[in-house]
């Protein structure tokens, strides 16, 4: 077995080798990506041959630098990289993408050395661009850098990714874009035309070297120059798909297929090899160094008050930021209007502007949180929806996002239907491992913000423009996964769930349903996943009728939450759902709530229907 070395021959040699690799991988699945891994084999042998700096032992050490494959389709080459560094054998090498493996089609952080999920295309730029903002906040010496590929780039969120790294000067970013010409139907918008991109790339103020994708000794060059340049850096590699392999090599029609002829291929390349790379040690091996945390001292609002949860969010976020150093927020350039301003003002080097680009916001939560540090992303929740992708691959790879989504609702008032948050509870209900709060009074909302920083997985607090009745003490707490029985009795004959703005709602309806001789239990459904389903079924159960009410379209929000808790499980209970089912227009909250049929004169009409 030999040692690669850093000579121009070795690297050659084992870009040779990824590619056999990569193709034995994709022919033993029967599936796979060779022809992507094979054009990109020599920039990545060079990488880990001669400039990446990363333990495999330790793979979470900060020094480590941070290799994110963009295009995770070639993820053959990527493990043929750690079959290189003698992380993984050759057994465990081939058994890619069969039911149990950790070498999955797309890489995931189920592998210790992956430390994002990637494959949709597009994210991997803008997580890098979190992760390389996280090590320059922590004082690593550590690199990001960034495998993409010719067809992303054709992704808004890349261009996002171009003009955030420029603002924020990460000299320690370098973008590896393999120009290798064929997408997955045809033809790349530029084909080979490397200065195409250089120009648009360097136009965002980006560093950018055009190179022979297959010449050691020029990728050795570009990547020292990489290293030396005080910008991010964009390495723009003409190289060839399928290369080394006649019957593949820049032909059409052959991504996301194994070679027909594999072993045949293998022999063409020069046959099997068992070389082993000496990968050079971090630049540090220091630990993440952070300020101890303090005991945070929540913010209160006075019970009887009326105050906006967004202010609430704000205020326990400064407090947060006080006392735990590792909270970062990063900001889709509505500061004012959420509420983290005041984080801003008070933690500026904390706090990443990353303007109207929810993509790259989300994206940059994604790569902070890989580095350790707990990040709050916070725009209106109607913009959320741009990045609902970088959310679902945030989930698929286990990332710890807290994400607050404020304007929600029609409650929001004239500014009209464009602004308002209708779907946003659906969307991250349908997430995997998330957590979804709605609180109702800044108090409840401060308590919620602060235990989002523990929270494993994503979580989504929602807040409104609106300012509601304080009706919580500012002492209290409020269990993930807990509601509240504001209002109960043993002769209630309907339970009216609730959340956020509509809770103070239904509270004014339960006073005039109880003048009418009709007592009814009120619920605050404040964390809608997960639900307090054995409280709501026991109302259910008491009292035969539900009824919810939620400022969100009727689909995939508390509603269908509250019915999935009940369905099946209470007999013979009669059950109706407010929400928003008419298209808004504008007009002022209150003329809105009643405009949407979700106010307290609402609740009455329908629950007096529902216990006729």
């Amino acid at each position: 077995m030999s040692v690669v070395e850093a000579r121009s021959s070795d690297i050659a040699e084992l870009g040779q080798q990824l590619r056999v690799d990569a193709v034995r991988a994709s022919a033993r699945a029967g599936s796979g990506h060779p022809t992507s891994s094979m054009s990109a084999a020599d920039l990545m042998a060079g990488l880990l041959a001669g400039h990446l700096h990363y333990d495999f032992e330790h793979p979470h050490l900060p020094g480590n630098d941070r290799l994110v494959f963009s295009k995770g389709h070639a993820s053959p080459l990527l493990y043929a990289m750690l079959h290189a560094a003698g992380v993984i054998d050759e057994e465990h090498l081939l058994t890619y993408r069969k039911l149990g493996s950790d070498l999955e089609g797309h890489p995931t952080p189920r592998l210790p050395w992956v430390d994002v999920a990637t494959g949709s295309l597009g994210q991997g730029l803008p997580i890098g661009v979190g992760m390389a903002l996280g090590a320059r906040l922590s004082g690593s010496p550590a690199r990001v850098w960034v495998l993409c590929g010719d067809g992303e780039i054709a992704e808004g969120s890349m261009w996002e990714a171009f003009a955030a790294a420029a603002d924020f000067g990460l000299g320690n970013l370098c973008a590896i874009v393999d120009v290798n010409r064929l997408g997955q139907t045809g033809p790349t918008r530029y084909g080979w035309d490397t200065g195409a991109y250089a120009a648009q790339i360097g136009g965002f103020g980006w560093h950018t070297v055009e190179v022979d994708g297959h010449d050691p000794e020029a990728i050795d060059r570009a990547y020292a120059e990489a290293e030396g340049s005080d910008r991010p850096t964009a390495i723009l590699a003409k190289t060839r798909k399928g290369k080394g392999v006649a019957a593949a090599e820049d032909k059409e029609g052959l991504h996301g297929k194994p070679l027909d002829e594999s072993e045949k291929a293998v022999v063409e390349l020069g046959g099997v090899r068992e070389a082993r790379v000496r990968v050079n040690p971090p630049r540090s091996a220091e630990p993440r160094r952070s300020a101890p945390s303090r005991p945070l001292e929540r913010p209160s609002f006075s019970v009887g008050t009326m105050a906006a949860t967004r202010d609430g969010f704000g205020a326990a976020l400064e407090a947060l930021g006080d006392a735990n150093p590792d909270v970062v927020v990063v900001d889709g350039e509505v500061a004012d209007s959420t509420r983290t301003a005041a984080f801003k003002k008070a933690f500026p080097n904390r706090f990443f502007e990353c303007y109207i680009a929810e993509q790259q916001m989300i994206g940059a939560a994604v790569g902070l949180q890989s580095q350790g540090w707990i990040p709050y992303a916070s725009t209106f929740a109607a913009f959320l929806t741009r990045a609902h992708d970088f959310l679902r691959m945030a989930a698929i790879g286990g990332a710890d996002l807290r994400v607050v989504g404020s304007h929600a609702g029609v409650s929001i008032g004239a500014d009209g239907p464009s602004q308002m948050g209708l779907e946003d509870l659906a969307m991250f209900r349908a997430l995997w491992r998330s957590v979804v709060l709605y609180p109702c009074d800044a108090n409840q909302c401060a308590h919620l913000t602060a235990t989002m920083a523990d929270l494993p997985g994503i979580s989504y607090l929602r807040t409104t423009r609106a300012e509601t009745p304080v009706i919580y003490r500012g002492d209290e707490l409020f269990p993930v996964g807990g509601s509240r029985t504001l209002v109960g009795s043993a002769h209630d004959r309907a339970v009216i769930v609730a959340a956020g703005v509509t809770v103070s709602e239904s509270l004014g309806a339960a006073e005039r349903l109880a003048d009418e001789g009709i007592p009814v239990r009120v619920i605050d459904a404040y964390s809608v996943k997960p639900l307090d389903a054995a409280a709501i079924r026991q109302a259910a159960a008491d009292t035969g009728r539900v009824l919810t009410v939620e400022d969100h379209w009727p689909v995939g929000g508390l509603g269908d939450a509250v019915l999935d808790a009940v369905a099946g499980q209470i007999p013979d209970v009669r059950f109706h759902k407010l929400a928003v089912r008419g298209m808004p227009g504008s007009a002022g909250p209150a003329e809105q709530l009643a405009a949407a049929g979700i106010d307290a004169a609402a609740i009455v009409r329908a629950t007096q229907r529902l216990v006729a």
